[in-house]
């Protein structure tokens, strides 16, 4: 897979004007949409949830790439997919043993739709290898999750060819947090092929230069 595939994440957006958001940088050349759920436990914070994931649905044919930074996220997965969801990308961590993490991909590959597994800056890679056959999409997180606009961990980003080494083709690695211009080339340089990108798209004047300088 060459194509690098941009994924806005709303959590930077302006809620109060969500659609025209939404609709700028697709009109910009995005090609998924990043959308952060976060439940105030997993992570200290509190985003959106299945209300809003249906609304975008309605004013978008993007790729809704949801971002499960929940617990217990097998009670949360038929809503969202029933809410639109195309892909759902749930924490390694807010899961209780291997049983449990294969259940939660068995789940969502039979609603359909495409699964994610995300790890956080301390989990070693090594500990989701025996899911990458599993998996649609594997989530590298640059950042502790729960807030946008930190800084790029950079010792993260080695994990990517660690992931990619192990990964069948095909294989979705993306990578989320602290990416701009300089963050996306080191990260696509080892082998990511998806980025997510929050502040350094919705915080620039011009939504289309932010997106091209990531590819």
């Amino acid at each position: 897979m060459n194509k690098i595939i941009i994924s806005p994440s709303i959590l930077s957006a302006d809620f109060a004007n969500l659609e025209k958001e939404v609709c700028a940088v697709k009109e910009a050349g995005a090609h998924w949409l990043h959308i952060d759920v976060m439940d105030g436990h997993f992570v200290p914070n509190i985003t959106i949830g299945v209300p809003v994931v249906k609304s975008l649905r309605r004013v978008t044919d993007l790729i809704l790439d949801t971002h499960l930074m929940i617990e217990n996220p097998d009670k949360y997965i038929e809503p969202f997919v029933q809410a639109g969801a195309d892909i759902l990308t749930f924490h390694y961590e807010a899961c209780k043993g291997s049983e449990d993490v294969k259940s939660v991909i068995t789940k969502i590959k039979n609603s359909g739709i495409k699964a994610g597994i995300s790890i956080k800056p301390k989990t070693p890679p090594e500990d989701i290898f025996p899911y990458l056959n599993e998996v649609d999409l594997v989530l590298i997180m640059t950042v502790e999750p729960g807030f946008g606009g930190q800084e790029f961990i950079h010792d993260c980003a080695m994990k990517i060819p660690k992931i990619k080494e192990q990964a069948p083709d095909g294989l979705i690695i993306q990578v989320d947090g602290g990416i701009n211009n300089l963050t996306a080339k080191i990260c696509t340089s080892l082998g990511a092929n998806s980025l997510v990108a929050g502040s350094y798209i919705y915080g620039s004047k011009d939504y289309k230069k932010a997106i091209d300088s990531l590819l």
